[in-house]
């Protein structure tokens, strides 16, 4: 009975660690938030506690030896699939890698977790952690953030402007892509423009009043 309760208390904890690192994806609105991660943390705990005392019955006959590492590298394999499926391609830019890294990261937690590795499963959590909030802020001067500006304009000469102004604010343009749609049997350009800057969020307030100086403009989306 104490060893059930003690494996018990083991799902518990992974499914505490992976929630931790869940919140900090949840309150960024990531793909895969609080749940996916407590589930991914508990779900791998449990597997390798299956892996380490489910099948004490058939090895003490003697005649079978198990490897538990083998449902371990299984776990790590499946959840890299699930990771995939939080990586989105849109134009030319991916987006979903660090809430994949977060769900192989979490689970390899709840696998320590199920193991019996306590304290490892502990300060991997706040490695996790670290990395995910921290480290970004860190380096944030260093490693300046590419937004995305979406803009959409009647005329040709209206992106042309556009990107006058961009550049007048000495905000550079990493690359951009246009695509012609119709309304109302007229034009309309879509503008999708990627930007590299310390200071956008400084100035953006600035940068949206001078486009909407642009007469053919029709709508503007900073994110």
């Amino acid at each position: 009975m104490m060893i059930e309760l003690e494996l018990i208390a083991r799902l518990v904890i992974a499914g505490i660690l992976g929630a931790l690192v869940g919140f900090e994806r949840e309150k960024r609105y990531k793909e895969a938030g609080l749940r996916t991660h407590f589930l991914v943390a508990v779900g791998s705990a449990l597997a390798m506690i299956v892996s380490k005392y489910a099948f004490f019955d058939v090895v003490n006959s003697g005649t079978i030896e198990l490897d538990p590492s083998r449902i371990a590298a299984g776990v790590i394999s499946g959840v890299g699939f699930l990771g995939a499926g939080t990586i989105l391609i849109q134009r030319q830019s991916v987006h979903g890698l660090t809430t994949a890294a977060g769900l192989w990261s979490t689970a390899g937690i709840g696998l320590a977790i199920g193991a019996g590795m306590y304290i490892v499963s502990i300060f991997g959590t706040l490695l996790v952690l670290i990395a995910l909030e921290i480290l970004s802020r860190l380096f944030q001067p260093v490693f300046p953030k590419f937004h995305k500006l979406t803009i959409h304009v009647r005329t040709n000469e209206a992106i042309s402007a556009a990107l006058t102004i961009l550049s007048e604010n000495h905000l550079d343009v990493k690359s951009y892509q246009v695509k012609v749609t119709s309304v109302d049997n007229h034009p309309l350009f879509v503008v999708d423009l990627q930007l590299k800057s310390k200071k956008l969020k400084k100035k953006e307030t600035e940068i949206l009043k001078m486009l909407q100086t642009i007469p053919e403009l029709e709508s503007i989306k900073f994110d």
